[in-house]
């Protein structure tokens, strides 16, 4: 009962985690000493407070501040900068930085997918597990400071376009895929579910029946592999921050690192929201292969090749 229930659960977490994300930033906000506008306008710099207050709509509270950014958010308006760029629609700078931000994601993630599929080739590539490993050995802001100054000695500290963009970019997606053990655990942790999976008793009775191995191992196999995806997917979020602003990338993290040293909480609910939309994205994606593949199980018969 409990394992058919497991894909429900994570469903409803991948559904509560946008709404519960922004509710910690809001609660975080409000419980700052003094009143949330004075962040925007310390009363001792200028004056107005209320009114910017009442712009914000800080003034009823975080209960109504919370429903009715979420609600804006939903419609695709996503508030306006506090400090960083005050008055500027966040959604126009999200617009801005978010092609930087998927090209370093789809990138590292492509490289992963060659990991993987390297893990799946016997023979020469197993022996060099070792070389994965010591690789995965550095850090990613390590590895993202050595990247950075190449490119800073090369092209020059202001160099931001152009060729130099693009092996910033190039650069930023090798540290996410090289350091902390990224690479290493793509290859290994692939090579390891198949084969795990393929010396199993039941594959040997399959193969003794002239059943089809993929057709009974697949659904083993695939929650497997949703689950290590979804850790990596996660892992390249969790240093996407660090890589884009060691490497000085425009990108969503950078975007909200920046928010949150200047305490600009439209910024930073913005981002943070998009981060927590992402992640819910991959706990949904792995609840539908985990109910797909116990209905599977279900309904296929036993002889099915």
């Amino acid at each position: 009962m409990m394992e058919r229930m497991r894909p429900w659960w994570r469903a409803f977490a991948a559904l509560l985690l946008p709404f519960a994300v922004p509710a910690v930033i809001t609660v975080a906000l409000f419980a700052l000493p003094g009143d949330p506008a004075e962040l925007i306008c310390p009363p001792q710099r200028c004056v107005g407070t209320q009114a910017l207050a009442e712009s914000w709509n800080l003034h009823r509270g975080p209960w109504a501040f919370y429903i009715d950014w979420m609600d804006a958010a939903f419609r695709g308006d996503l508030g306006n900068s506090w400090r960083v760029v005050q008055g500027t629609s966040v959604a126009k700078l999200v617009t801005t930085a978010l092609p930087n931000t998927l090209g370093l994601v789809l990138l590292s993630m492509l490289g992963l997918f060659t990991g993987s599929l390297l893990g799946l080739v016997r023979g020469t590539v197993a022996r060099l597990d070792v070389v994965w490993q010591v690789i995965g050995l550095a850090p990613a802001v390590m590895v993202a400071l050595t990247a950075a100054a190449w490119v800073e000695l090369t092209y020059g500290a202001l160099s931001y376009g152009g060729v130099a963009g693009l092996w910033r970019l190039g650069l930023g997606a090798a540290a996410l895929v090289l350091a902390d053990g990224a690479l290493a655990n793509a290859v290994t942790g692939t090579r390891q579910t198949f084969e795990s999976e393929l010396t199993r008793r039941y594959i040997e009775v399959a193969r003794l029946r002239g059943e089809s191995v993929w057709a009974n191992a697949l659904p083993n196999l695939l929650p497997a592999l949703a689950r290590q995806w979804r850790a990596r997917w996660l892992a390249v979020l969790s240093s996407l921050v660090v890589v884009e602003v060691v490497l000085r990338i425009e990108g969503l993290g950078e975007l909200l690192f920046v928010g949150t040293l200047q305490q600009d909480f439209g910024i930073v609910l913005a981002a943070t929201w998009l981060f927590a939309v992402a992640s819910a994205a991959a706990l949904l994606l792995q609840a539908v292969v985990d109910a797909w593949t116990s209905r599977w199980i279900r309904r296929v018969p036993v002889g099915w090749s």
